[in-house]
């Protein structure tokens, strides 16, 4: 039976934005992946505490942006796994899991530009197939990849959830970087000055 080909879109969707729903889009519909798992991650090893809204809402932030679209799905995977959450035991665990699934590990260049900074990213590389997405700035020599990682050539959206983060602290209405339902539910939270 062929495998699901299943694209792992791991971060803190801090908060989830048009950028990350769109180059998921672009995935399923150019680059063959059937699903793409948003896999919110509860605490990322380089980025401090402080800055995360909390999980439960940022994982209910994603599940409003996805639920209108079949191939996406939202999962709190990490959140039941040992913290801080390193990638290469994620991964393992999923296919663990999910043994009729085939996992594909989505990373922008930016973060490709600095894997070997990762835990045992060599075991990433090998153990599991790895799709780089364009960031500006971080090209990405595709000779030079290893054979389970392949760059794709999705559209490059410039925006940043510290961006929203800081409009929405300074009291911009930038609902159009939002999917409409998640806008709705930040204005609701209270984190959208006023």
């Amino acid at each position: 039976m062929k495998k699901l080909k299943t694209g792992i879109f791991s971060g803190s969707f801090n908060p989830i934005h048009i950028g990350h729903l769109a180059l998921a889009n672009y995935l399923c519909e150019y680059e063959g992946l059937d699903e793409i798992w948003f896999m919110v991650t509860p605490q990322n090893p380089l980025k401090t505490q402080a800055e995360l809204w909390s999980d439960d809402l940022r994982l209910k932030l994603v599940e409003l942006a996805i639920d209108d679209y079949p191939r996406f799905k939202v999962s709190d995977f990490e959140f039941h796994l040992p913290r801080p959450s390193y990638s290469v035991h994620t991964l393992e665990k999923l296919r663990e899991t999910y043994p009729g699934r085939e996992f594909h590990f989505i990373i922008g260049s930016d973060n490709w530009a600095r894997f070997d900074r990762w835990y045992q990213s060599e075991r990433i590389i090998k153990e599991n197939q790895i799709i780089i997405y364009p960031r500006p700035g971080f090209p990405v020599n595709e000779t030079e990849l290893p054979e389970t990682v392949r760059l794709v050539h999705s559209p490059v959206f410039e925006i940043s959830s510290t961006f929203i983060r800081e409009a929405l602290d300074t009291g911009k209405d930038i609902r159009y970087f939002l999917h409409p339902k998640v806008w709705e539910a930040i204005k609701n939270t209270g984190k959208v000055v006023q």
